[in-house]
């Protein structure tokens, strides 16, 4: 009862008129590491498409789909996406001294984990609804990988 007064005082003036732009400034480059996640998962879709347009080869798609579900632990092909994320280091700096936010290595690290975590999803829903289809004409396999990729990115 003590304290509590003396608290929302504190965060009414001095935190709560910051809370819109600290979060909008935080935003873009999550948002950044969230689309380049997005796009890292069309591409490696779209070069399945290609290769599997130029062989027609059931076996090297296969393949193909499962080194699509080892994307999300490939520290290589993932490090784009995190390196968006690292410009919150600069933003958050400032934070530090304002505000004491001091664990920036958390934050940045907790955000690059989602994005991690979204990328198993993505691949993991792609691999679940296309995998009745693989038994399809090879014709169409195509045209329902196309279909699925854009199933998971909407």
């Amino acid at each position: 009862a003590t304290v509590s007064e003396p608290a929302q005082k504190c965060c009414t003036e001095n935190i709560q008129p910051f809370l819109a732009s600290i979060l909008e400034e935080l935003m873009g480059p999550v948002s950044s590491g969230f689309t380049e996640v997005r796009s890292l998962f069309d591409k490696e879709v779209n070069e399945i498409i290609q290769d599997f347009q130029k062989t027609n080869d059931i076996t090297k798609l296969k393949e193909n789909v499962d080194q699509l579900m080892k994307l999300p632990f490939n520290s290589v092909k993932m490090e784009p996406c995190y390196l968006k994320v690292n410009l919150l280091q600069e933003l958050l700096q400032d934070l530090k001294s304002r505000f004491k936010v001091y664990h920036i290595d958390f934050v940045i690290q907790r955000t690059q984990n989602f994005m991690q975590e979204l990328m198993e999803n993505a691949v993991y829903t792609f691999e679940q609804l296309f995998s009745p289809s693989r038994q399809a004409d090879s014709a169409k396999v195509a045209t329902t990988i196309e279909k699925v990729k854009l199933r998971v990115l909407k």
